[in-house]
């Protein structure tokens, strides 16, 4: 019997590359779904084919670069399943190479914590409270393995920062229940890593799913999904 089976689960990003994959597999396990990208439009054909697979599956629209926005989507989300089982943060955004990591400027740092740090901490404080009610739930931050390239630094910056507030609620969650941890997907070839990357976005899985399907209640982990590949 599968485990998920009924459990609402929003993924963030799921147009396309790694939250489209998250998606299709968590459908595969029976979650109702809600789909998040910036316009209802750019999932609106994944929403019909998991659709045509029997899934249950909703769409919501959002720019996570704008707190105020973030709320407004938890507050949907909110009102679309009551309590959410799974939260699956997977948007984010690159910022630009720079030749000379000199010359990174502060816009894109704001940028980019707005994004890939401050919106993911908005969804998990806004629906936590509700998961450890209800004894379960599974948030997943997507990280990065990125490191010693100061000319992505703005980018590598606000994903160390959202491991920083992983690691450091895990300890709230112990017993409860619910768990919080990080998946690093690796180099993939998306619209994010790149054409030159070295992994096919498939890849992810099943790695993706190890932190939402593990029934150890342990939280603050670092999970890498190529680990996993092929497996």
């Amino acid at each position: 019997m599968k485990s998920l089976v009924d459990r609402w689960a929003l993924v963030t990003g799921a147009s396309r590359g790694i939250g489209q994959q998250v998606a299709q597999a968590l459908a595969a396990e029976g979650c109702r779904l809600i789909l998040h990208s910036r316009t209802l439009e750019a999932t609106a054909s994944l929403a019909r084919r998991l659709r045509k697979q029997g899934a249950t599956v909703h769409t919501v629209a959002a720019e996570l670069s704008h707190s105020d926005a973030v709320e407004r989507l938890a507050e949907e989300v909110s009102a679309l399943c009551g309590t959410l089982d799974i939260l699956y943060n997977n948007a984010a955004i690159m910022t630009p190479y720079h030749a000379s990591y000199l010359t990174v400027v502060p816009a894109e740092y704001e940028l980019s914590f707005r994004v890939n740090t401050l919106a993911p901490i908005i969804l998990s404080n806004h629906f936590l409270p509700k998961m450890v009610a209800q004894g379960w739930g599974r948030i997943v931050n997507v990280t990065s393995g990125i490191k010693d390239q100061p000319e992505l630094m703005a980018y590598a910056a606000s994903k160390a920062a959202l491991d920083k507030f992983v690691y450091d609620t895990a300890p709230k969650l112990a017993g409860t229940g619910v768990t919080m941890n990080l998946l690093d997907p690796g180099w993939l070839r998306t619209d994010l890593g790149g054409p030159n990357a070295p992994g096919a976005v498939e890849s992810v899985l099943p790695g993706a799913l190890v932190p939402v399907l593990a029934t150890d209640g342990i939280s603050g982990r670092w999970i890498s999904a190529q680990d996993y590949a092929g497996v």
